[in-house]
């Protein structure tokens, strides 16, 4: 079906009063700007708590496309947020930022995210951070499949001292076994 067709479908729903104007405008919007119609309303979300500390609502979620305030994607501000895009003392989204995040990208001082990046500690499929756990990892201390740090261990592990199957660097060996005792298996070989 042609935006055209779609186009006379609406008009033909709000002729039959089936469809309001404002309706009819908000299904245009859509269609025009490329969100398609194919049988279902686009739902968006946009709700706070009416408490605040520190001048931001203690909760706030923000999802889907609201093309009345011109808003594609729910940006959530609060303590706790979570949307599209959360930012907030605690934020989950599909990019998070706050002092904890959790998110498709994730931001903060601990940071859990497809690709992740934090202050403290990064823990993702990508991370970055003083204390970074990944699929790749890159940190103080860095540990992943490819790891990069000041103390490293992985597969492919690089640093000033690195633990892994070609490198065995006695500092790292010690720092390991001292701090991730759990991991011994990996030491003894």
């Amino acid at each position: 079906m042609t935006i055209t067709d779609e186009l006379e479908r609406l008009a033909k729903l709000r002729d039959q009063g089936t469809l309001t104007a404002d309706e009819f405008a908000q299904a245009k919007v859509i269609l025009l700007s490329g969100g398609g119609l194919a049988g279902f309303r686009f739902r968006s979300v946009r709700r706070q708590s009416a408490h605040r500390f520190c001048g931001l609502p203690l909760w706030s979620i923000a999802c889907g496309p609201d093309p009345a305030r011109g808003e594609w994607r729910g940006h959530a501000r609060g303590i706790f947020a979570c949307g599209d895009i959360a930012t907030g003392w605690v934020a989950c989204g599909g990019v998070a930022r706050g002092i904890v995040a959790l998110g498709g990208l994730a931001v903060g001082v601990i940071a859990f995210g497809g690709g992740a990046i934090g202050l403290l500690l990064a823990v993702g499929g990508g991370a970055v951070g003083g204390i970074a756990l990944g699929g790749a990892a890159l940190g103080g201390v860095a540990i992943g499949g490819a790891a990069c740090g000041y103390y490293a261990l992985g597969s492919g592990a690089a640093g000033a001292h690195a633990l892994s199957v070609t490198h065995r660097d006695p500092a790292a060996l010690e720092f390991f076994q001292r701090y991730l005792p759990f991991l011994r298996q990996l030491f003894d070989r």
